[in-house]
């Protein structure tokens, strides 16, 4: 699951956007939407919950994330995300 959110502050929007590939990275699903204006970490964190939630219904339970949010990735590595005050983050987590 590759992972991507913008914030357009003139535009006040967020874009959120990603692309699941099959192991051998075969493209698989792709999925985009627009949300409201939040901060970029908020935008980045319900950008990867978002493409997990899609790999997850669609009973890929083992996957790879990538993301270039190192502060997202660090909390998330280091067993941080159950205590975190982002609901997007601790919904990774579970």
């Amino acid at each position: 699951v590759n992972v991507d959110g913008s914030v357009s502050t003139a535009r006040s929007r967020a874009a959120l956007g990603g692309a699941i590939r099959g192991p051998i990275g075969g493209w698989l699903v792709r999925f985009g939407m627009v949300r409201r204006l939040t901060n970029i970490f908020h935008v980045e964190a319900r950008t990867m919950l978002e493409g997990l939630k899609i790999a997850w219904a669609r009973d890929f339970h083992q996957v790879e994330v990538e993301s270039d949010n190192a502060l997202l990735v660090d909390i998330l590595r280091n067993g941080l995300a159950g205590t975190n005050n982002v609901a997007e983050v601790r919904m990774i987590h579970t």
